[in-house]
């Protein structure tokens, strides 16, 4: 134990930070994030994610945004476990066979109002999975959806401006 440790302190710190630029966009999202927040839910947004059948390159820029570098919860981001406590319902991927029943289910369990946004081109419209046997295709097909956020992945910063999209909506 000691020995890693002593490996730990000689390493040091080797997270980059964050490009001054970027980072100036992001607060700049942010702030206007957390202000439609508090104005509109008098507290935090709660989302409750949902990944309906993606490649998860969505889900790792997502996780970002809740990482120390971007910090979400600065902004009055939450993320929670359960549908009945979420204002918003964030999903990811082309919904696929299996996933449909559940994500209606997550839908339904959301108090009103419901905010849904679709992440990433597969919730758009499938992406390169499209519509097949396995792939019921866009989120939309499914629940109805506020705004979508487009990329493949999209980064953070077009996540945090997505979300406000949909809190202005």
């Amino acid at each position: 134990m000691l020995r890693i440790l002593h490996q730990i302190f000689r390493t040091g710190i080797v997270t980059e930070p964050l490009n001054a630029e970027v980072d100036a966009k992001v607060t700049v999202v942010g702030k206007a994030l957390e202000k439609e927040v508090l104005e509109r839910f008098k507290r935090s947004l709660t989302i409750r994610f949902v990944d309906s059948g993606s490649c998860n390159g969505c889900e790792l820029e997502l996780v970002a945004i809740n990482n120390p570098v971007y910090d979400c919860e600065r902004f009055g981001i939450h993320f929670t476990a359960s549908p009945r406590f979420a204002d918003m319902l964030l999903v990811t991927g082309p919904v696929s066979r299996n996933m449909e029943i559940a994500l209606k289910r997550t839908y339904n369990a959301m108090p009103a109002p419901k905010m849904v946004v679709a992440l990433g081109d597969c919730a758009f419209n499938g992406g390169i999975f499209g519509e097949s046997y396995a792939s019921l295709g866009s989120v939309g097909n499914i629940v109805p959806v506020d705004a979508y956020i487009h990329g493949c992945p999209p980064s953070p910063e077009e996540i945090l401006k997505g979300i406000l999209k949909a809190v202005i909506r």
